[in-house]
C-alpha cells in the first residue's frame, strides 16, 4: 500500500528515536534506583540538591526543564520520604525553597557509582560520539551545547 504522506511515516520522525532512547535510558536507571526507593526524576532532583544544597522551585524547574505541575507532587513525595524540606522564602513568601535533608544527602554515597555503571551499560558510543550527542541534544534544547 502506497503511503500518501511520507512525512507521517514513523521512520521519518526524529522525535521517535529521541523518545525511545529517552525511555530506554531512564529505564536502565531503574535497577539502580528502585532499591533506593527513587524514581529517575527524584534522582535528578537530588543531583541538583547535592550540588546546590538549596534551590527555589522555579530554579529547580528551569534546571530540570520541569513545570510546577510536575515538581509540586514530586517534591511533596520527596518531603514525605524525608529527603527534602520545602519552606517559603523569608524574602518572598510566593517562592518555595527546597533543601536537601541529611537523609537525602546520605543517598549521595549510595548513588555515587550509578553514572559509571550507566556509562558501562551504554558503551555503544565512543567518548567522542557521546560528547557530540551531548552537544547536539543541548543544541536541540536551545542551550547551545553545554560543556
Amino acid at each position: 500500500m502506497a503511503q500518501q504522506y511520507e512525512q507521517l511515516l514513523l521512520k521519518n520522525q526524529i522525535c521517535f528515536p529521541l523518545y525511545a532512547c529517552g525511555r530506554k535510558i531512564v529505564g536502565a536507571y531503574t535497577p539502580y534506583l528502585k532499591p533506593l526507593g527513587l524514581t529517575y526524576t527524584q534522582y535528578i532532583v537530588l543531583m541538583v540538591l547535592w550540588e546546590h544544597r538549596s534551590v527555589n522551585v522555579g530554579q529547580l524547574g528551569a534546571t530540570l526543564l520541569l513545570d510546577a505541575g510536575t515538581l509540586t507532587p514530586l517534591l511533596k513525595r520527596m518531603e514525605q520520604a524525608g529527603l527534602v524540606t520545602r519552606a517559603r522564602s523569608a524574602e518572598d513568601e510566593r517562592v518555595t525553597i527546597v533543601t536537601i535533608t541529611k537523609k537525602g544527602d546520605a543517598l549521595k554515597e549510595k548513588c555515587k557509582d550509578i553514572p559509571l555503571a550507566m556509562s558501562q551499560e551504554n558503551d555503544c558510543l565512543t567518548d567522542k560520539e557521546q560528547a557530540e550527542l551531548y552537544r547536539i541534544l543541548y543544541k536541540l534544547l536551545g542551550e547551545g551545547g553545554k560543556s
